[in-house]
């Protein structure tokens, strides 16, 4: 069973989301139970912050305890919300109840070997790494990792999966290609990225640091996703966690489980008369998390207070009328002329491509936007 990005203690338009977090854990809980899975991967961004709340420690030690107590075998890795050193205490002690945590990396990783019908398989750990952390791993290297794609290909080589086995990563970076949304860390440029072919030696890739429920390039380098929305750019997804079932080498079952949540995450919209109706409030649960966006051609006098009688758990109020309109255009047209040509052009390709520009590509459009400048038709004349 996969699962990532749980981001305990994370506060959401300043709402804590610890109580929806300790009953999704709950339900995460129940479907162990039922599923009873070998191992329970936790793809990293357990917490939400390096030095997380004592309630998100205590909600995670509980979780922790009844998967143990399950007989469940849970490995752990760090994302980069975490500490990974304060997240890999007591790691060995640990490893006596089935739970297994990646240490701060050093360049070592040896993985842990299930066996079942269909022979071992082996588990690597692999936290979030950036190519500083990479370069303390190989002394010997006189040049530093110019990106995270090298510096991400050189600790992958080390590990030496072996061909012969079943083999599975537990991992944090971003892979190109894969699309974002609005709650997770954008690292401006795409400097961050990995192409998917550093996994191509592992039979299951369990993902964490997007939000969104996703495989890329191969479907067995997976996304799982978060267990709760956390942004409402995530409205549309229905939350899930991962269940891979490896069989003989080569054959890989994946399949979702849904998760329903304590609160919901949706967006609403309507004069302010329509949205406070008795007939329009009844139909959706008043307790969730949701943003309104009022057409009213004027503001609603103190909008937020009086809306919060109706819905207790607002967390944004927009407004959709003729002045806002005019006056998102006009800063879309400001915008656009604080914007150089390559950034414009890397913008539009990001749009279309659904994946950042390469180098080599942003290079090739910088000399064509040079040519033009200069009036030079690229071919020197």
């Amino acid at each position: 069973m996969h699962l990532s990005d749980l981001h305990l203690g994370k506060r959401v338009n300043g709402f804590s989301m610890l109580e929806d977090q300790a009953y999704i854990l709950e339900q995460i809980l129940e479907i162990v139970k039922t599923e009873r899975p070998d191992g329970v991967l936790l793809a990293g961004d357990i917490y939400d912050k390096p030095v997380p709340p004592t309630e998100a420690v205590q909600l995670f030690d509980s979780f922790l305890t009844a998967l143990a107590d399950g007989n469940t075998r849970v490995f752990l890795i760090g994302g980069n919300h975490d500490s990974a050193e304060r997240l890999a205490f007591g790691a060995r002690l640990l490893q006596n109840r089935g739970v297994y945590i990646a240490p701060v990396y050093d360049g070592g990783i040896e993985p842990v070997v299930l066996e079942d019908e269909w022979g071992e398989t082996g588990i690597y750990l692999l936290p979030f790494l950036r190519p500083a952390m990479v370069r303390h791993a190989f002394p010997d290297r006189e040049e530093p990792f110019p990106d995270y794609q090298t510096a991400l290909q050189a600790a992958v080589e080390r590990l030496h999966p072996d061909p012969a086995r079943r083999n599975v990563l537990v991992a944090h970076q971003f892979v190109t290609g894969a699309s974002r949304c609005e709650s997770e860390d954008i690292s401006v440029g795409g400097l961050d990225n990995v192409d998917v072919s550093v996994f191509d030696g592992f039979d299951y890739v369990a993902l964490g640091h997007l939000h969104t429920p996703q495989h890329v390039g191969r479907r067995e380098v997976r996304y799982c996703g978060t267990p709760l929305k956390y942004s409402f750019s995530e409205c549309g997804q229905e939350k899930s966690v991962t269940v891979a079932e490896l069989k003989e080498k080569g054959e890989t079952q994946i399949r979702t489980v849904p998760l329903k949540p304590l609160r919901d995450m949706r967006r609403i919209r309507g004069s302010y008369l329509e949205v406070t109706a008795r007939s329009f409030h009844e139909k959706i649960n008043p307790s969730d998390y949701l943003a309104v966006t009022l057409t009213d051609e004027e503001d609603i006098l103190d909008g937020m207070q009086k809306l919060r009688v109706f819905y207790p758990n607002l967390m944004r109020l927009e407004y959709d009328n003729r002045r806002t309109r005019e006056n998102r255009a006009l800063e879309a047209v400001r915008d656009m002329e604080r914007k150089s040509g390559q950034e414009l052009f890397e913008e539009f390709y990001e749009l279309q491509n659904n994946q950042p520009m390469s180098g080599e590509q942003k290079a090739f459009v910088k000399k064509l936007l040079e040519d033009q400048e200069t009036g030079d038709g690229g071919d020197g004349r």
